[in-house]
């Protein structure tokens, strides 16, 4: 059972800017056991207080978890390195261990003490939830065949942000947003007595990492973004990305089941397999079978196509699908923190960080061009999500990128990314000028600093993070084949872990 904190409520206005706190001379925080199901002998945890509101930060007080996976070579320990898994409202607590098992370089490993935590509003920190039904968790809006369609998802739409605005969580809700995690994180690395952090943000991580940099760029050391969002974070621009990186990563997939149509019957060619997509959409969402129609369709296929290794599971979920079974959905990934505080945090964080359109005109334009342009799945992505209805504006500004600041990022990319497309990286690393360099990947699929992929990719992280250096300029790793790569059963398995969690 996930703890549960009672939170005063606060008045809400205008955010003001915030002086970073005095760096702490030695650790204040007490590491522990972690909670029973994260638990393991190498991985410490505790609690972190921190002021809800940061412009009253001796008022109400909410918690942060985090966790520790201590250096393996004390003497040669350089830091600590925060991951963060993306989301927004991914859970990391164990995900510094995850990475750890996944055969993660043992300089970086002796480098850093590795730290996880569960951002505000989810899991082992204070926890909130909207009481969204299983029907509602899918964050994603309804795939939308015409403008009545937007105007149905309009209403449900409508209707969670109700719920989120009526629920015992409602207090909290506007203070959950990036800038906020972001002053949470410095609290932690003021928690463990550092005078500054390493950070390794994945997907909705790199925003937070960006926004982190910005706001404390004296307090960071080495700062990896993979898989970068767009300089907005998860907006209205990089929601409608989804359909463009499926329709930059799909053929890959096409691709391989093609060469596969003796075992999974999906298409003799890419053209056929991506026929079949199409039909078995449309089927299912005229006559779904059980819970499954073709907008849950449209997204599950997303979302195993973020990775090689969910190939398999993809093709034989269709495969059951043409002979008229709906066989289980892939269960996520991070399973020790319960859903509804993740799906409440991701559209708190969402609506909170940048004000969306409240036009029901907007949306409508959006589906009829992304129909067109991306018709695999933008006409589900443009479509109306729950922040046109949220209460209120957001509380302060979005934190915008600059070029001020120490050149100590370093950006990593793949080519065929359906998750944030490269077009969002290059905008982020416009902004960050001469304080970032960027490494392209020729690869599909989400995530770059994973050792059984581009080895390339892998080792331009490797090597920033161990000793600092990144390349003199913006540089491309070519394609690699999988036979480059001598893997075992056992790290694989471990790798396919990684990055379903960074799926989620």
């Amino acid at each position: 059972m996930l703890r549960k904190s009672v939170i005063l409520a606060v008045v809400a206005g205008a955010v003001v800017s915030l002086a970073a706190p005095a760096s702490a001379s030695g650790s204040t925080v007490d590491l522990g056991a972690c909670p029973a199901e994260v638990a393991s002998p190498e991985l410490r945890c505790a609690s972190v207080e921190v002021p809800l509101d940061y412009r009253h930060p001796d008022a109400a007080k909410i918690h942060v978890e985090i966790s520790r996976l201590p250096s393996k070579d004390p003497a040669k320990r350089r830091g600590v390195l925060v991951f963060n898994p993306g989301g927004p409202g991914g859970p990391g607590l164990d995900f510094p261990l995850e990475w750890a098992r996944a055969g993660m370089s043992t300089s970086v490993l002796a480098e850093y003490d590795l730290i996880g935590f569960d951002p505000r509003g989810i899991g082992y920190s204070t926890p909130v939830s909207c009481n969204l039904t299983d029907a509602q968790l899918p964050i994603f809006p309804k795939y939308a065949y015409d403008s009545a369609d937007v105007t149905k998802a309009a209403a449900a739409a409508e209707q969670v942000a109700q719920q989120c605005a009526t629920s015992k969580s409602a207090p909290l809700l506007p203070f959950l947003t990036t800038a906020n995690t972001a002053r949470d994180l410095d609290r932690i690395r003021e928690a463990l007595g550092e005078q500054k952090i390493s950070y390794y943000g994945a997907s909705y991580g790199t925003y937070l990492g960006g926004v982190y940099s910005t706001l404390f760029p004296s307090r960071t050391d080495r700062i990896v973004l993979d898989s970068i969002t767009g300089p907005g974070g998860l907006d209205l621009a990089a929601a409608r990305r989804f359909g463009e990186g499926m329709e930059q990563r799909f053929p890959d997939f096409a691709k391989w089941a093609a060469a596969r149509n003796a075992t999974y019957g999906l298409g003799a060619t890419p053209a056929e397999v991506t026929a079949t997509y199409h039909r078995l959409a449309t089927r299912l969402d005229r006559q779904p079978l059980g819970t499954l129609d073709g907008s849950v369709f449209r997204q599950s296929s997303f979302s195993l196509v973020y990775s090689n290794s969910s190939f398999p599971t993809l093709a034989q979920l269709w495969q059951g699908l043409q002979r008229g079974e709906a066989g289980p959905l892939p269960a996520p990934e991070g399973g020790e923190t319960d859903l509804q505080s993740q799906k409440s945090t991701m559209i708190s964080v969402v609506c909170g960080d940048n004000a969306w359109p409240r036009s029901i005109d907007t949306y409508q334009r959006n589906v009829a061009t992304d129909r067109v342009r991306h018709p695999l799945f933008g006409a589900g992505v443009a479509n109306v999500w729950p922040c046109a209805s949220w209460p209120g504006a957001p509380l302060e500004k979005p934190v915008r990128f600059s070029d001020q600041g120490p050149s100590n990022l370093l950006l990593v990319n793949n080519t065929r990314d359906p998750g944030t497309p490269l077009s969002g990286a290059l905008e982020t690393r416009r902004l960050f000028g001469d304080r970032a360099r960027m490494v392209t990947v020729d690869q599909g699929g989400h995530g770059v600093w994973l050792p059984t992929l581009n080895a390339c990719g892998y080792n331009a992280v490797t090597r920033f993070l161990v000793d600092g250096t990144r390349p003199a300029a913006d540089t491309f790793c070519g394609a690699e084949t999988a036979s480059a790569r001598q893997v075992n059963a056992s790290q694989a398995e471990a790798v396919a872990k990684v990055q379903a969690r960074l799926a989620e």
